[in-house]
């Protein structure tokens, strides 16, 4: 009987290896596909000339320290990956019994903004974290927060914080106030959802969760 058992496990950790196997290939091959449109150098380029592109010495310190807090608050310590917070989305999803949480790092979703879609595949997974060590190679970590959130959906028609911050405030980003950054910093997670203009309570809901996500990891509100 534990013979049949052992054969039994070891055929399913074959087939799993295979479909991982398999999967990885896959993300390989869409990673090269589209570096070989457009290489990281060339995008980065090409973003940094669009209309109301935002330096990173134009955002305001609440802003970075909001937008770090509530996506990825351990940006400055971990590489392209963090397998702390994979590891903690896999447990939290598990207990859940659905998909609520992604564990992806702000590199990550750097790599998805420009150069995937938003589809949830296991494929495109694995081509962006292939194209985030690739990120994290050429950029400094300043460099990568700064084109995250040029390439951010905020809802409303806008891309990008400074379109965002003139559709909704009519400012600048350097002229956002305390309350402005900790509102823009939870959009992008939902835009559809948490835009200010199409769901005030729900983006006041999430402008609180992005204060209280910024004083759990040392970050005041002034």
């Amino acid at each position: 009987m534990m013979k049949i058992i052992k054969r039994i496990l070891i055929g399913l950790l074959l087939a799993l290896l295979i479909i991982v196997s398999c999967f990885t290939i896959k993300g390989y091959n869409m990673y090269k596909n589209a570096l070989n449109t457009m290489s990281i150098e060339e995008k980065i380029q090409s973003l940094r000339a669009e209309e109301n592109y935002t330096e990173f010495e134009e955002l305001p310190e609440e802003y970075i320290h909001a937008v770090v807090a509530i996506e990825d608050h351990r940006f400055y310590q971990h590489g392209a990956i963090d397998l702390i917070s994979i590891a903690r989305a896999i447990i939290n999803n598990i207990k859940a019994k659905k998909l609520i949480e992604g564990g992806s790092t702000i590199t990550q979703q750097l790599a998805k903004n420009i150069y995937f879609t938003q589809e949830r595949k296991l494929e495109r997974k694995i081509a962006e974290i292939f194209m985030a060590y690739d990120i994290e190679k050429c950029l400094e970590k300043n460099e990568i927060l700064e084109l995250y959130v040029n390439t951010n959906y905020f809802g409303s028609g806008y891309y990008g914080i400074g379109n965002a911050s003139e559709g909704y405030y009519n400012k600048k980003p350097s002229e956002l106030n305390s309350y402005e950054c900790t509102m823009l910093a939870g959009v992008p997670n939902a835009p559809s959802v948490y835009s200010p203009k199409v769901n005030p309570d729900l983006a006041e809901e999430r402008r609180q969760k992005v204060v209280e996500a910024m004083a759990k990891y040392g970050y005041n509100e002034e």
